[in-house]
């Protein structure tokens, strides 16, 4: 499947709609980002099970500003709407692959699990104890 241009029009609707969304955010200007660009081509051609998305943080600002792109490439990688994988650097085939290999992996069942943990962990820290303190 070829990649997909994002948009802050349909950028949540692609991550929402979709299991593995990997989106590279780059710029036309950036020598690694061309460079990592037809990697990254041919690895949406290989999986079609996944959809590979392009961020041109040029033109979408307000999306690379959302994320807190500071450098470009940057990779990141969204499974069930939750980010496995965010960072800075154009990735050689092999690793790109290995990558994708683990996110696949992932269980995600789990993950889910840990972030509900966590949520409840962080209702807890303002309740008062016993003695009427905050943690």
């Amino acid at each position: 499947m070829p990649t997909v241009e994002l948009t802050k029009d349909n950028f949540e609707a692609t991550i929402n709609d979709n299991d593995t969304v990997i989106v590279d955010f780059w710029a036309e200007w950036c020598g690694p980002c061309r460079v990592f660009g037809p990697t990254f081509e041919e690895a949406s051609e290989e999986h079609s099970d996944i959809v590979f998305g392009k961020v041109d943080t040029e033109v979408q600002s307000e999306l690379a500003g959302f994320f807190n792109v500071r450098s470009i490439p940057t990779l990141m990688v969204f499974r069930e709407n939750v980010v496995l994988y965010s960072e800075a650097g154009a990735l050689p085939p092999e690793t790109l692959e290995n990558l994708i290999s683990r996110i696949k992996e992932v269980d995600m069942e789990n993950v889910h699990r840990q972030i509900a943990e966590q949520d409840i962990d962080e209702d807890h820290k303002h309740e008062p104890d016993h003695a009427g303190h905050t943690h």
